[in-house]
């Protein structure tokens, strides 16, 4: 029996059975967050060109796109809303193997619900399930030797891969299929995800839809093994299988099925408390720390910033560039944007959409602060990475003292986590950004019963307000609000 025919039996026999209540409690607030994270990009630049796509593959009624009463085929669904799950960089992230997984597989679960009328209880576990196959096929791709992840360093986006067979997973269990289609569903897909890092770098906003395509590739696998394609069965561990294509030989694929049922690697899967980049987070703790210890922006003179060299290659390089980025987007990849606005003193829980919109771009302090920044690698931030995302900044004032803070666990992830409280502000500033914090408690309501309620239609639909709110704006060229982040 191949990997992936063990994982599939296993999903299929813990989905028949149901998982725990820890397990969908976890999985209730990963899709809270993911939602709020989506009806914050309804009127995105990402949004209206998912929406736009979505319309030219033709009319269906399977399936409803977040924040809108339009409705798509179930995979034009996933595509549209895992493309709004990630456009803003808000999404969860796992450690150390720097998957996002709940982007891939919240939207393509949700689809698939709907459109075959699942249960919630059977949404929330299809979640868990996919999520958790996502983070085992990032952790086969990490070399524990080296301490690095061997997608990333390939420059593949393991998110984007690895989610789609996620998020084939949880179609396939939601549209009914025995273990044996939810095996070749993952095989399938596995010759469908894709993604490179290359737009982390240097620009383009493609990496905004890899979550949409890889909901869209999740739900078109299951479809495609439901109807009778059938994929290899040593799709994982092969000689051409995804584990050594992507990250060559001597990588272990056995992670995808050691202890399943007992262990579970979503446990280390961290909540942003900042719409950007991940490796940014602990620059922006560490700033935020400094602002409260009373360091003033206006009294600055220089700013370091050391971090792990893998981090600094995605948000210091190159320096010129990162220095002034050109958009709100390639801001939140920026180490001396985000710790000047920080220091400076953003939104929400530290930083939030605001801070990233164009106009902040070409404030005075903001932008001198930036150019004020020097990124250097720190031994101890490489040793911790990835396993933590950690970061140390120290400023020089114009008086010649020096301050510095240190940050080992990034706010948000398992060693440091955010509280339901925390989660909850998130999840109202999100709503509030895409204007809809009037609905904030009844929207917190169907999803936090979603164990409990009788399908996801319901909660679609409240999720598309009054009218059609997203989808008719959008047609008509009326993007608004987190536009300028494009």
């Amino acid at each position: 029996m191949g990997f992936v025919n063990e994982f599939a039996a296993w999903a299929h026999t813990s989905y028949t059975e149901g998982l725990s209540a820890s397990i969908r409690s976890d999985a209730t607030w990963r899709a809270l967050d993911l939602l709020g994270n989506s009806l914050a990009a309804v009127n995105s630049e990402p949004a209206r060109i998912a929406h736009a796509v979505a319309r030219s593959w033709g009319d269906g009624s399977e399936a409803t796109a977040i924040g809108s009463n339009v409705r798509y085929p179930a995979a034009a669904a996933a595509f549209v809303n895992g493309t709004l799950g990630h456009a803003l960089d808000f999404d969860d992230t796992h450690l150390p193997s720097i998957v996002h997984p709940s982007a891939s597989v919240v939207p393509a679960a949700l689809a698939a619900a709907e459109a075959s009328g699942a249960i919630g209880a059977q949404a929330l576990d299809a979640m868990a399930i996919g999520v958790e196959l996502a983070v085992r096929l990032g952790m086969a791709g990490y070399d524990v030797e080296r301490n690095v992840s061997v997608f990333f360093e390939r420059g593949y986006h393991a998110t984007s891969i690895c989610g789609a067979i996620g998020a084939s997973v949880a179609a396939a269990l939601l549209a009914g299929l025995d273990a044996d289609g939810v095996a070749s569903a993952a095989g399938i897909a596995s010759s469908m995800g894709a993604g490179i890092l290359e737009a982390n770098r240097t620009g383009g906003t493609v990496k905004r839809v890899h979550c949409g395509w890889a909901a869209h590739v999740g739900v078109s696998a299951a479809s495609l093994a439901r109807h009778g394609l059938t994929g290899p069965p040593t799709v994982f561990e092969g000689r051409f299988g995804l584990v050594s294509s992507h990250c060559g030989d001597g990588m272990d694929a056995g992670v995808t099925v050691a202890e399943l049922g007992t262990r579970w690697h979503s446990d280390h899967i961290a909540f942003k408390p900042y719409p950007c980049n991940v490796f940014t987070h602990a620059i922006i703790d560490a700033a935020v720390a400094l602002r409260a210890d009373g360091v003033r922006a206006e009294d600055i003179r220089a700013i370091e910033v050391g971090g792990a060299e893998a981090a600094l290659r995605t948000i210091a390089h190159p320096a010129e560039e990162k220095a002034r980025p050109e958009s709100g987007y390639h801001a939140a990849f920026s180490a001396p944007y985000t710790v000047a606005s920080a220091l400076i003193g953003g939104e929400g829980l530290g930083l939030s959409h605001g801070d990233f919109e164009s106009g902040r771009l070409a404030e005075g302090l903001r932008m001198d602060l930036a150019a004020k920044v020097s990124c250097v690698v720190d031994e101890t931030c490489d040793r911790l990475f990835p396993a933590q995302l950690p970061a140390v900044v120290r400023v020089t004032m114009t008086d010649g003292r020096v301050h510095e803070h240190r940050v080992d666990a990034s706010r948000g992830s398992p060693a440091n986590p955010l509280s339901e409280e925390e989660l909850l502000t998130k999840f109202r500033g999100n709503l509030a950004f895409g204007n809809r914090e009037k609905d904030t408690d009844v929207i917190t309501g169907l999803v936090l019963d979603l164990a409990s309620a009788h399908g996801v239609a319901g909660l679609l639909a409240a999720l598309g307000g009054p009218g059609d709110t997203a989808g008719g704006a959008l047609e008509a060229g009326g993007a608004t609000g987190s536009e300028s982040r494009a």
